[in-house]
């Protein structure tokens, strides 16, 4: 294998680039060429193709550092088709022009659903990445309780749900451990829950903060290290009489109560509590917003106004109860030593994959009590359903504890290991010595795109 293509796909993460870089450093010791293809599935669609050489002469481009956010080469939630045959033949002769012999592909589930129909015209693997960390198995064997049902709503014709599960769960048997992403966006939470905690405490109030989860809760599980008092994740739905009895029992004692919310969380029906648009984005995927309004409106329905009068805490629930999202503050900016190193194990082992002549694979990364964390190679069939999908991963119940709207004690099990020592005594430095740099009221913000576009190369010879 002489030159890899590699491109990044859907939203961003704080930790693309240093998966990049893994990538590039291990196509340097192999070798190997590495073309960043820009925009990700965009680029493929594109006849010119714009690319970038990311080690000319097998040493990395001085743009490609590890320690920014984002990605130099762009990304889009555009994604391919299997069922265009005709496209996948025009990418697929577009790779060769360009005398691609082998593609990673650094996403999350739904870059892995689009992967197969490349590998079958190309050698492609996936390394991971989602700040959601909805990417892997419980266990191995759980792609086998998906059940389809006929669906006139859906576009697809069907609808999916898990069927009951009585497979024993272990953290050792968990496939794709971690995401990058996931633990920088849970660093971000867990801040923005201490921040909004002493608004709070000052003016005896009720916080709702919401974070990003459409499906999985686990960024809502990890603010747990920043305290609030109660965590709901959209795995559990809430049972909002005894969300109020507890919000009651924390406001009486100390006068204040911070709750944080996954964006997808679920009522007792299992309705999405943030109001739907009639739209989706490219992936699909519902758009969804307000969680956290839709859980204040029925809090101040269901506690009234006269409550936090009685106390003299507020003329009305409205009042008294308010909201904050972190928002996309959790996608971006210097990723933290955790996702920093382990980014870069697993773009390196995509090389590794595609060298190995190991097609429509993923590179992983896993825990164990005795090895701790290590990468791996896993075939992606393995995560599809019987009828060849790949859904999100949902948080196992048993991490979670329902009536105290908390981790459990496996939840905290699981956290561990992620989280002691994530942060390198690098990230704290880097933090005083820039963030306050008299050069940045002086000089105007310089972006990474201005020096990557300079370097864009295009397939046809009026690029």
């Amino acid at each position: 294998m002489k030159r890899i293509g590699i491109l990044t796909a859907g939203g961003d993460t704080p930790s693309l680039n240093a998966t990049i870089h893994g990538a590039v450093m291990r196509a340097n010791q192999l070798r190997i060429e590495m073309y960043g293809l820009i925009k990700g599935f965009n680029c493929l669609f594109n006849p010119r193709v714009p690319h970038v050489h990311l080690n000319p002469l097998f040493q990395e481009i001085p743009e490609l550092d590890p320690t920014k956010g984002g990605t130099l080469i762009g990304s889009s939630r555009d994604f391919v088709d299997p069922n265009k045959k005709d496209e996948l033949d025009l990418i697929s002769g577009r790779m060769k022009q360009l005398g691609i012999d082998g593609l990673i592909c650094i996403g999350g589930d739904g870059t892995l659903n689009g992967l197969q129909p490349l590998a079958e015209r190309l050698p492609t693997v996936l390394a991971p990445k989602t700040i959601d960390n909805d990417l892997g198995l419980n266990y191995p064997s759980e792609p086998d309780e998906w059940v389809r049902t006929s669906d006139p709503q859906d576009p697809s014709g069907y609808s999916y749900r898990r069927a009951e599960s009585d497979a024993s769960f272990d953290l050792d048997q968990i496939v794709n451990y971690a995401t990058p992403g996931y633990a920088t966006a849970v660093l971000v939470s867990a801040q923005g829950v201490e921040r909004v905690r002493t608004t709070a405490e000052s003016h005896r109030r009720i916080a709702i903060i919401e974070v990003m989860g459409r499906h999985s809760g686990y960024i809502a599980l990890g603010t747990a290290y920043g305290q609030p008092d109660i965590i709901l994740i959209p795995e559990h739905p809430v049972n909002f009489e005894l969300l109020v009895d507890r919000v009651k029992y924390l406001y009486d004692l100390q006068k204040n109560v911070v709750i944080v919310c996954g964006e997808g969380i679920v009522d007792e029906l299992g309705n999405e509590l943030g109001a739907e648009s009639n739209t989706t984005d490219t992936g699909g995927n519902v758009a969804l917003s307000g969680a956290a309004d839709a859980l204040r409106a029925r809090m101040i329905q269901m506690i009234g106004d006269n409550y936090f009068q009685r106390y003299r805490r507020g003329n009305s629930a409205r009042e008294a109860i308010f909201t904050r999202k972190v928002g996309h503050t959790q996608r971006g900016g210097r990723p933290i030593l955790f996702d920093r190193f382990y980014a870069a194990l697993l773009g390196a082992k995509a090389v590794d994959l595609l060298v190995e002549g190991r097609n429509n694979a993923v590179s992983i990364l896993q825990y164990d009590f005795k090895r701790g964390f290590h990468v791996e190679g896993y075939d992606a069939n393995r995560f599809r359903d019987r009828w060849g999908l790949i859904h999100p991963r949902y948080m196992h119940h048993s991490l979670y504890d329902p009536r105290l709207m908390k981790p459990s004690k496996m939840g905290n099990d699981y956290l561990l290991p992620i989280f002691t020592g994530a942060i390198g005594s690098d990230d704290a430095e880097h933090m005083r010595q820039t963030l306050f740099d008299p050069g940045n009221l002086a000089q105007p913000y310089h972006s990474i795109n201005t020096d990557v576009h300079k370097r864009i190369r295009y397939l046809s010879a009026e690029g």
